[in-house]
């Protein structure tokens, strides 16, 4: 296994800010999207470098029109206790984030169902996974479902990413991304539209990544609280490491 942490991750954003402290990540092209415009913590913060950091990160996002304040700390640290009281104390919804990895050999193997075409999101059937990506993402709001439309047309002409569509008997049922490095393949976006699921399509689109990212290391990242994680342990990846994240809406 290639060794692999947090910092391998792919983070749709750019850095306009860093010291020695954070790195404060930007992406103007869609400033709701939190998981792109954020502060990531080098090392743990004092109480006080907290506060001020905060009060950097929500003047520079109210510029911008934006009502979110968002921060994740360094990889496998536990926070201090007088941030953790200083954050539940100041409205913050705090959650962590898992690691996982596997070699794709280690994949199990998946049973060949006919009724599953997995094909590579080309130029044909592009417009099929907007399609299935905004009814998706419809549950978060349309101005949020718009958007996601709008990346994945910026995101359809980079060759690093690859998008990667499921059909259950001719209709379109799911999707994932992959965004390649030399090292590694990141499972990201897997979804299975809902009236689809178990029937080994989401399985399937993780084997097709295996099969053709051989020599690559798998990543993926999950929710701490989201019990997909098991799964993710049941198909035989490894465990890496956690970080913790907290966000906070101004206003609510």
């Amino acid at each position: 296994m290639k060794q692999v942490t947090f910092d391998d991750i792919y983070i749709l954003g750019c850095i306009v800010a860093e010291n020695d402290l954070y790195r404060h990540y930007h992406y103007p092209e869609m400033l709701i999207r939190y998981d792109s415009n954020f502060i990531e913590f080098k090392k743990q913060p004092s109480l006080t470098e907290l506060k001020e950091a905060e009060n950097y990160l929500r003047e520079f996002h109210l510029r911008q029109g934006q009502k979110h304040v968002k921060f994740c700390f360094p990889e496998n640290v536990q926070l201090e206790r007088e941030l953790v009281d200083y954050l539940n104390g100041s409205g913050y919804e705090n959650g962590f984030l898992e690691l996982y990895a596997i070699q794709p050999d280690q994949f199990p193997e998946v049973e060949d169902q006919p009724d599953i075409d997995i094909q590579i999101v080309t130029d044909k059937n592009f417009e099929t996974y907007l399609d299935l990506q905004y009814k998706q993402d419809l549950e978060f709001g349309s101005k949020f479902a718009r958007a996601k439309i709008d990346l994945a047309k910026r995101q359809f002409t980079e060759s690093s990413i690859i998008k990667i569509i499921a059909f259950y008997k001719g209709n379109p049922a799911g999707y994932v991304d992959v965004i390649t490095t030399d090292k590694t393949a990141e499972i990201d976006n897997l979804t299975v539209e809902e009236s689809f699921q178990k029937k080994g399509i989401g399985s399937r689109l993780q084997k097709f990544v295996m099969d053709n990212y051989p020599d690559k290391a798998v990543i993926l990242v999950a929710d701490g609280e989201d019990t997909v994680r098991e799964m993710y342990m049941k198909q035989n990846y490894q465990y890496v490491g956690f970080q913790y994240e907290v966000q906070k809406i101004e206003g609510d």
